[in-house]
């Protein structure tokens, strides 16, 4: 662990909550400005979702292997690496605006992303002592949950006084300023280096990587597509590789074997659940807000800011809760609160007001908050000090991989549910706009914005059809996480259970005191050791293990 000063503690963990708060705020920074993107630059509905999934995707396969290098060659080396990556990265699209340059300079930005958030993680646990590591990972946890909120509500603020640029612009400056920082802490490097796991770095990117994919590209065309189907394929059979190359490595890059410890089990299947249902929330409800309700970009980023205070204010008191009650309790509680939260605001229809969504909200937001820092830190807790590049990766890997499924799975299901329901108002619609009706509801709203409000019932069928899609999605959002909560009242740890990473350490300090107290007896008895024939008799010195000399 270092050893570090409490203000360098503190300054530390400054940086790294920036600097996480930044690359996960990026991941929704640019919901809102779809619609901006679109008519400046041309692109087509795929460019724009590639637009927004390319950094979630690079980040998602890239991650494991980004913090299995910042334990070999250093965690602070990783961070600045990635910062540096992500701050050009995410400057040059002011000046290279086509759909193409956007799509491929977001990519290298999730690149960097990859090696910033397991170093800011795995950064703080190396750090901080035990009896102040859990409030550290709390305040971690806290931000990189907000971040989603915050990049919606900055990118709302953004696009009132600026264009979409200005996202880029105020992103990659903020990146300037914490790669600057960076360069003022102190570095962090696994004691034991082994063999790089090439082979399990290139199956486990492909595994999470194809997973990614073809999620997301099946939520906006077709799980049966080719494509989609191919790339699934080539994940699983991509996972099955990995998992054998794992086990029988000598030096892995994830063992596999850690998914039996109760408390990494636990936090990666909690950390999973929460993202994909509060960015499946996210997804849908920007929508609802925007296009049925009518609310401008920073009307609706505004309308998700309340969620951000319990998420933060109980992820900084969860710790302690945990300490009490235990994992168990907190992960089912969490959990299924948000669970309640999205069963809840299933019940939203076309006249609903915004308390109606407020307060199923802030129950999640609740969920989210207590459980997010419990999950994050048995993850890492269960896990040696020479790996805690790799534990924060996991917890990443998830988060990602969680988000994901949750955009594709609440996509998937709006889009099929209004391709069904709107069947039955195409035959009022007029044939100049029954291929944007049919297409989506944004569609159906432009088309009459352009037609007139003569057809305002056009709107109105379409806004009850899209409605009955999205309460459906929130359902089933509700029930994955109901059902997760179910699963962890089964595997996650009771009161009392202590996290092999920190038995690992107690073991290890044991038996270097051990080692240290045999030398010291060892020594004793050489300098001791049997008195010589030619002094026997003579008088002991009042120092002991000493004999002196006879006159």
């Amino acid at each position: 662990m270092l050893e570090l000063t409490t203000g360098r503690r503190r300054w530390l963990l400054f940086v790294n909550i920036v600097a996480v708060s930044l690359v996960v705020a990026t991941m929704s920074a640019l919901y809102t400005s779809l619609p901006d993107i679109a008519v400046a630059t041309g692109a087509t509905q795929a460019q724009l979702t590639w637009i927004v999934d390319s950094y979630t995707l690079a980040l998602a396969a890239l991650v494991l292997t980004a913090g299995a290098l910042g334990d070999r060659f250093g965690r602070r080396a990783t961070l600045i690496v990635g910062l540096a990556l992500f701050t050009v990265s995410s400057a040059l699209p002011i000046w290279l605006d086509s759909p193409l340059w956007v799509i491929v300079l977001r990519a290298v930005a999730g690149v960097g992303a990859a090696f910033v958030m397991p170093s800011t993680l795995s950064l703080l646990t190396a750090s901080f002592p035990s009896e102040r590591r859990g409030s550290a990972v709390g305040m971690w946890a806290g931000f990189a949950g907000i971040g989603g909120i915050v990049g919606l509500l900055s990118s709302g603020v953004m696009l009132e006084v600026w264009s979409w640029k200005a996202i880029f612009v105020v992103y990659s400056g903020i990146g300037l300023l914490v790669l600057l920082a960076a360069l003022t802490i102190g570095e962090s490097v696994a004691s034991r280096h082994g063999r790089p796991d090439v082979l399990g770095s290139v199956f486990s990117a492909l595994a999470v990587g194809g997973v990614v994919f073809g999620l997301i590209e099946g939520a906006h065309t077709s799980f049966s597509d080719p494509l989609v189907v191919a790339t699934l394929i080539v994940a699983a059979v991509s996972l099955l590789a990995f998992v054998l190359v794992e086990l029988r490595a000598t030096d892995p890059l994830l063992d596999v074997r850690y998914f039996r410890r109760r408390g990494f089990a636990t936090g990666s299947i909690s950390v999973g659940m929460q993202f994909l249902t509060i960015f499946g929330f996210f997804l849908l409800i920007v929508q609802y807000l925007q296009l049925v309700k009518g609310y401008d970009p920073i009307a609706a980023s505004l309308a998700l800011a309340p969620m951000a205070l319990p998420v933060l204010l109980f992820s900084l008191i969860s710790p302690r809760i945990t300490a009490v009650v235990g994992l168990r309790v907190v992960s089912v509680v969490g959990v299924g609160a948000i669970a309640a939260g999205m069963i809840l605001l299933s019940r939203l229809g076309v006249d609903s007001t915004y308390w109606d969504i407020m307060w199923p909200m802030l129950a999640a937001g609740v969920g989210l908050g207590l459980s997010t820092a419990p999950a994050t830190s048995a993850i890492v807790s269960d896990i040696s000090v020479d790996e805690q590049g790799v534990a924060a990766a996991v917890n990443d890997a998830m988060r990602e991989v969680g988000a994901a499924i949750g955009i594709a799975l609440s996509g998937s299901i709006l889009a099929g549910r209004y391709a069904t329901g709107i069947v039955d108002v195409l035959p009022g619609v007029p044939e100049s706009g029954r291929q944007a009706v049919e297409s989506s509801f944004a569609g159906a709203v432009e088309f009459v914005a352009v037609a007139g409000p003569a057809l305002q019932g056009i709107v109105d069928a379409a806004a009850d059809v899209f409605v009955t899609g999205i309460s459906d999605a929130l359902f089933a959002l509700g029930l994955v996480a109901a059902g997760a909560a179910v699963v962890l009242l089964f595997v996650a740890p009771g009161r009392g259970y202590v996290p092999h990473g920190e038995s690992e350490t107690a073991d290890a300090a044991a038996a270097a005191a051990a080692a240290a107290a045999a030398a010291v007896a060892e020594d004793t008895e050489v300098v001791s050791g049997p008195e010589p024939a030619s002094t026997a008799g003579a008088p002991v010195d009042a120092s002991p293990g000493r004999t002196r000399p006879s006159t």
